[in-house]
């Protein structure tokens, strides 16, 4: 596998990870708690911090549970063996990702619950209505997605995981919400429409500028000013500038 120049996962928030292309090498992630109260479940930290952010001002302060965060290699290998087991292989290809390729794997995925006696660990209920709902209508502005939504299995590769949400940053989490892209269908976009000319868009007081470049010219290019620098693990990265 290639790596990201010794770059850390939260460097490179829109990091494609799935079965066709597999998590690199790179630095792991600075990983702080999810919740508080549930020390044991664990993001990228900064990730960590916009989904405490989203929680609280959806009203969801424990109504809403953190399952399932960040994971090592092995713990996604024993998920993977024990789903395999007890449920077969069709359940498991639709709802467990092969270890290497999982997005838990980078600290910026979340599985998350409403609260409840009893929770799923694999399928954990998050409806679409009371908190939950406001949760999701909420997410994109905080820099969240729905992963892996209803209709879109033949681009993602997983089943629709509707407590499944995964970190990309703001703006991009707003811009793919708007326009229903999955993180495969919004690289794609950048790729083949803002390579030459950069995406503009006003977030809040800022104008932000995305642009998507080819990996050959990571080395040449100047991150002045405010700006983040993403790899896709695709060939490419993302240039965004706040002005």
């Amino acid at each position: 596998m290639k790596t990201l120049a010794g770059r850390r996962i939260q460097d490179n928030p829109l990091l494609l990870v799935s079965r066709s292309h597999p998590l690199p090498l790179c630095a792991p992630p600075k990983l702080a708690p999810a919740d508080p109260l549930y020390p044991c479940v664990k993001l990228e930290r900064q990730a960590a911090v916009m989904l405490r952010a989203c929680i609280y001002a959806a009203g969801g302060q424990n109504k809403i549970l953190p399952v399932s965060g960040w994971r090592s290699q092995a713990e996604q290998q024993e998920i993977w063996d024990n789903t395999l087991s007890a449920e077969g292989e069709e359940f498991t290809q639709k709802y467990v990702a092969y270890p290497g390729c999982s997005e838990h794997q980078t600290g910026l995925a979340i599985d998350l619950a409403a609260a409840a006696e009893k929770i799923d660990f694999i399928r954990p209920e998050f409806p679409f209505d009371g908190v939950c709902g406001v949760f999701r209508r909420r997410a994109a502005e905080y820099g969240f997605i729905q992963r892996y939504p209803a209709g879109k299995e033949s681009i993602t590769g997983i089943a629709c995981e509707p407590w499944h949400f995964r970190y990309v940053g703001v703006p991009h989490a707003q811009i793919m919400e708007k326009s229903a892209l999955t993180l495969e269908e919004y690289l794609e976009f950048l790729r083949e429409e803002h390579q030459r000319r950069p995406l503009k868009i006003q977030s809040g007081l800022h104008e932000v500028s995305i642009q998507y470049h080819l990996e050959e010219e990571f080395h040449s290019l100047s991150a002045k000013g405010r700006c983040q620098i993403s790899q896709d693990n695709c060939g490419g990265f993302i240039i965004t500038r706040w002005r």
